[in-house]
């Protein structure tokens, strides 16, 4: 009997065993039919709950300095009032729960049926409508000011948009700020969202130079081609802001937003950290900009114009002047119809960079080639000519050229070249020029690199014209043969020639510095934002010389001397530029636009230099519509100068007082060391 019961106890534990694993397996199956069969529509709704949406991140842009550290672009955080959407979706279902009800019971009383589809779907776009022009309003109230939201844009965005905030408000100011902050009520949905955005501080102030912004979200080189949302971004159209566009824009950063079934944002996490731009350093000095432009518009109304101011020793541009101008803040966010409207004038056309981009013939300020042409062609310059009476103006002089009078500014009598220069006697220098030869002239044109690229970096550099043989040929194989009037013409800085201002203070660079022609330089250097960023690149930009003039330094100092003489010279024609305490060498211009016969405008111009011992500035200005160069451009200068003049003893005295505290901290010092 013992043994029988010892024989049935191990079948007992397997059956015992066998239960167990039965029931387990029993239990695995029972747990996965009821996740994928009872449970698998609410994980698939669960798994679009959790699906991402990419999101372009814009990068800081990169800030354009003087030449002194001065911002003249940077961007700055622009706080704006922005509506979650997501916030508001318990919001959105009760407005429409409420509206759905309403609407229902009406149209089966009325008509005796049920809503379409296409009802409820206009009644849940009002409803949203509804409840976020609620919210926007209260928050209205609160900022103190009345914000109305668009029906259409609030709709487009909540289809294309929902996962990302809809802006309702830009450009908060302080007071708003602390209004929002400090309120003990927040309408729901409603949030202030932080966005880099372009500012020009100086506004008007070298804006030809800067250039300006368009809206362009769209990915760059080297960025991901495809992203679901593109935060607001920009891209330079003109000017540094465009040349250096790849420098200044940094890299865009990305970033993940989950959203549920229905769109609205959960979570977001950044991926990719936006990189900031670089600085451009240009070698503008921003105070020179400041003096230049005021003393361009103090010329008369609405005057058309450029001002160049240079550094003879380098080729450096410390100042360029367009007038009319524009303030590239009117391009961010987008410019408004009105001021389009005036960027268009045809007449002012302030979207010209006159001092780089048009072109203008340069008058009596090409004498200063045509002497040295005649110097170097061994022309004695102390050698008389006798200026005739004009006729129709015996005041004036005049000269034939053939059958052809040309009248003379310059009255008649006895000229000598240094003279004709302080005079501006145009009679004297057809004279001379001719006798000289034209291959002279055009030779000494091409040592100044008239009609060449500057290669200047601001997207508005015109090369001018300047004839040489082969044009010359061209143009008589063509029947257009060249003549001695038109050599006339050149002599005296009209007829096949144009330059524009920038290329004149290349050439008066070159005379004063002794001969050395130089590219003008306008941009420094690339740098990191930050100092001791470990992204962001840097470049720099060195003085280029161009060419020399190979000109003998007696005739050089000849010019020089004739030019001084013009503005301290009774009889010089840029008396109004004189300065007490300073001495300029100048030259002037009036240069006639012809229409056939017809003069149609004139080209005023007065290109200078100072010191005449040792020159740091050139100034050039230059005026469409002028009377004359000396009486509408030499002031004009005149006034840059004792601006430049006054910013100098300013930094003196500045060093002085920096100079005096130190001392005086030394002697502290040794007083409590002792």
């Amino acid at each position: 009997m013992a043994n029988t019961d010892k024989k049935e106890q191990p079948e007992y534990r397997l059956r015992i065993i066998s239960w167990f694993i039965v029931s387990g397996l029993f239990m695995l199956v029972s747990v996965l039919w009821y996740l994928q069969v009872v449970k698998g529509k609410e994980f698939a709704d669960e798994q679009v709950f959790q699906s991402s949406r990419s999101v372009r991140i814009p990068a800081v842009r990169g800030k354009i300095l003087d030449a002194n550290g001065n911002s003249l672009a940077e961007s700055r955080p622009s706080y704006r009032l922005c509506l979650y959407l997501e916030e508001l979706s318990p919001l959105f279902k009760k407005a429409y729960s409420t509206a759905i009800t309403n609407e229902a019971q009406q149209v089966l009383k009325q008509h005796g049926r049920r809503l379409s589809s296409q009802e409820r779907q206009l009644i849940a776009r009002k409803a949203r409508y509804w409840a976020a022009s609620n919210s926007i309003y209260r928050a209205g109230l609160l900022l103190g000011q009345q914000i109305q939201l668009n029906e259409d844009y609030f709709d487009k965005h909540y289809r294309e948009r929902l996962a990302i905030p809809m802006p309702i408000s830009a450009e908060l100011t302080s007071t708003q700020m602390a209004m929002f902050q400090e309120s003990s009520y927040i309408p729901p949905g409603v949030d202030i969202d932080v966005q880099p955005l372009r500012f020009y501080p100086y506004n008007t102030i070298a804006a030809h130079i800067i250039g300006y912004l368009a809206r362009n979200d769209q990915p760059v080189d080297g960025e991901d081609a495809f992203f679901n949302y593109l935060l607001p971004d920009y891209k330079g159209v003109i000017g540094i802001e465009w040349v250096f566009d790849n420098y200044l824009r940094g890299k865009a950063g990305y970033k993940s937003v989950m959203v549920n079934n229905l769109g609205y944002r959960q979570s977001e996490s950044v991926w990719t950290p936006a990189e900031p731009g670089n600085n451009v350093v240009l070698t503008i000095d921003v105070k020179i900009q400041e003096i230049a432009e005021k003393s361009l518009r103090t010329g008369f109304e609405n005057v058309k114009g450029a001002v160049v101011v240079m550094n003879p020793e380098n080729g450096d541009i410390l100042a360029i002047a367009s007038s009319p101008s524009y303030n590239p803040n009117d391009f961010i966010p987008r410019i408004s119809s009105q001021e389009m409207t005036y960027l268009n004038d045809s007449n002012l056309r302030p979207m010209i960079n006159r001092a780089s981009q048009e072109r203008y013939p340069p008058g009596s300020v090409f004498k200063i080639v045509t002497a040295l042409a005649c110097l170097e062609s061994g022309i004695n310059p102390t050698e008389k000519y006798i200026v005739q009476p004009d006729p129709s103006n015996p005041s004036h002089g005049c000269i034939y050229v053939g059958n052809r009078k040309i009248r003379d500014t310059a009255p008649p009598g006895e000229y000598d070249l240094h003279r004709a220069l302080v005079k501006s006697s145009n009679s004297y220098f057809i004279h001379c020029g001719l006798k000289a030869g034209l291959k002279r002239i055009l030779e000494m044109g091409n040592r100044f690199y008239f009609g060449k690229s500057m290669e200047l970096p601001t997207g508005q550099s015109d090369k001018g014209f300047f004839p040489d043989e082969n044009w010359i040929k061209g143009q008589s194989q063509r029947g257009n043969i060249w003549t001695d009037g038109d050599t006339a013409n050149l002599c005296i800085g009209q007829g096949s020639i144009a330059v524009n201002p920038v290329q004149i203070a290349v050439l008066i660079s070159a005379v004063a510095n002794g001969g050395k022609v130089f590219y003008p330089r306008l941009v420094q250097r690339i740098e990191p934002m930050e100092i001791g960023m470990s992204t962001g690149k840097k470049l720099e930009f060195s003085t280029r010389t161009r060419g020399l003039l190979n000109v003998s330094n007696e005739h050089l100092q000849f010019v020089k001397k004739a030019m001084l003489d013009d503005v301290e010279d009774i009889e010089g024609t840029g008396r109004a530029a004189a300065v007490t305490g300073l001495k300029i060498a100048g030259k002037t211009g009036t240069a006639e636009v012809q229409e056939g016969a017809v003069t149609v405008d004139k080209i005023a111009w007065f290109a200078s230099y100072a010191p005449y011992e040792s020159p740091k500035y050139v100034v050039v200005v230059m005026i469409e519509g002028g009377v004359s160069g000396g009486r509408t451009c030499a002031p004009i200068a005149g006034q840059i100068y004792r601006g430049i003049l006054n910013l100098e003893r300013m930094k003196r005295l500045k060093a002085s007082q920096l100079a005096s505290d130190d001392t005086i901290k030394t002697e502290f010092a040794e007083i409590g060391t002792n």
